[in-house]
């Protein structure tokens, strides 16, 4: 078995889980989220804690890929967990000369030196907010969606390698490439 799936999962107070025919689901203080289990892969609850069991496999899939979902399925099942306990957060930095966002209820409003402005709409379940106009700071509870959300505004204009120009996430480092030389 993974050495990930191993390890169990710590369920904190005020997080209801309810597992039944394949599916988890986590209701706590940030909002609900649920989870398709593959069907060899069994959850098992005891006194506030998940442990992952595999099963013997069936024809559909092998033993060894069996092996590698129950790794996947423990991350994910603790992504949901964190997800509707504390939440997740992604930072964007915009890099550049007039380049600017500015939040405007469920859309983001990027001046990233285009002939027009571009307007982003986000999904149901995350927030955003601007704390200063060259920072983006995203909020929500599905991790999965929330990366899915920062990678589609840094794709407008990814960070280029001679000036540095462009959205990148906070920890992300530029690698920077040296001008032409005469």
């Amino acid at each position: 078995m993974s050495r990930i799936a191993k390890a169990p999962i710590t369920i904190p107070s005020g997080v209801d889980v309810l597992i039944e025919d394949g599916t988890i689901r986590a209701k706590g203080p940030k909002g609900e989220l649920s989870f398709s289990i593959t069907q060899d892969i069994r959850l098992v609850q005891n006194d506030g804690v998940l442990n992952v069991e595999v099963g013997t496999g069936s024809s559909r899939i092998n033993a060894k890929n069996l092996v590698a979902m129950s790794g996947t399925t423990r991350a994910m099942v603790n992504n949901l967990i964190i997800g509707v306990s504390q939440g997740f957060e992604r930072k964007l930095n915009i890099v550049g000369v007039g380049y600017r966002a500015q939040v405007q209820g469920s859309k983001i409003n990027l001046s990233l030196g285009f002939s027009h402005p571009v307007v982003y709409t986000l999904p149901d379940g995350i927030t955003a907010e601007t704390p200063t106009q060259t920072q983006i700071v995203l909020r929500g509870t599905d991790k999965q969606v929330l990366g899915q959300v920062a990678a589609e505004i840094r794709a407008y204009r990814p960070p280029e390698p001679y000036k540095g120009k462009g959205i990148r996430y906070a920890d992300e480092h530029v690698v920077r490439k040296q001008a032409k030389k005469k």
